[in-house]
């Protein structure tokens, strides 16, 4: 129970992102994935990068698991692994720039997934 809980935050943490660019322009990470969803099917290939396709894989990942009696180790950590390249990446830049909004905004990520880390290997033992 306590791997679907972690995996469920993972989602939701990984969705409070916020990114800030150039022109005044900013958007949370769930504002980001309802436009690329939305473009999809209209406009594939303006959508089509790692930095968009992967972070919704790992979320789709990490869904399935929770549909899953018992959570697969590695969907999780592939799932995890996708959102976290994002996320770790954003907070990166925003240590780097000094924008404290992007950097703040993946901490909950990134302190679930610390937690998920350690739950999954306390299991493997």
């Amino acid at each position: 129970m306590r791997s679907k809980l972690l995996n469920l935050l993972l989602i939701i943490t990984s969705l409070a992102g916020y990114l800030e660019w150039g022109g005044g322009n900013s958007a949370f990470l769930f504002e980001a994935e309802a436009e690329v969803l939305s473009k999809i099917f209209t406009d594939a290939a303006s959508v089509v990068h790692p930095f968009t396709l992967l972070p919704m894989v790992g979320q789709l990942l990490l869904l399935i698991t929770l549909f899953q009696k018992k959570p697969g180790r590695l969907l999780t950590w592939t799932g995890l692994f996708g959102i976290g390249i994002l996320l770790v990446f954003m907070f990166v830049i925003g240590i780097m720039s000094l924008n404290i909004k992007v950097a703040l905004s993946t901490i909950p990520f990134l302190a679930v997934a610390v937690l998920t880390i350690r739950h999954y290997r306390r299991a493997q033992r």
